[in-house]
């Protein structure tokens, strides 16, 4: 299951849409809006996407965690939207039959998902300032001081 959606994604329901005899392990990953980023405080973030091209981009990393893992099923839902301090805004969810298996293929499907599928993040700062966020940035690494300069979107 690939979606997009503006609603609360419902993250068990997605961890047992990939749940199956065949797989002895599920990894889940959930990406949440966390407050702080360095110094700087998040008070929400905005999600923007080109849908089409987004779920064509999500349904090719399908294929290639497919071509190099044994993956039973997979789930990927990204919130767009207005999403408040603690809500989730994507889910991955994998079943393998062994967990090295599930855990390298959900590391792939999340970094990859950063990198390549058409998904802009917005920070709302609790200066009042917004900023986009370049996916591909080290989110480990403070961001730049608040001057306003636009960064990748």
């Amino acid at each position: 299951m690939i979606s997009l959606t503006h609603s609360p994604i419902d993250y068990h329901a997605l961890t047992e849409s990939v749940r199956s005899p065949q797989s002895g392990a599920v990894v889940l990953f959930l990406g949440t809006v966390r407050e702080m980023t360095g110094q700087r405080r998040t008070v929400a973030l905005n999600y923007e996407a080109y849908p089409t091209m987004a779920e064509r981009k999500l349904g090719e990393l399908e294929t290639a965690a497919r071509a190099r893992w044994p993956i039973d099923q997979v789930g990927i839902v990204h919130r767009l939207g207005h999403l408040e301090l603690g809500e989730i805004s994507v889910a991955v969810a994998v079943s393998c039959p062994h967990r090295k298996q599930a855990f390298e293929a959900g590391q792939f499907l999340i970094d990859e998902l950063k990198v390549s599928v058409p998904i802009w993040k917005q920070e709302n700062w609790d200066d009042g300032s917004t900023e986009w966020v370049d996916p591909t940035a080290d989110s480990s690494q403070p961001p730049p001081s608040p001057d306003n300069s636009p960064r990748h979107c």
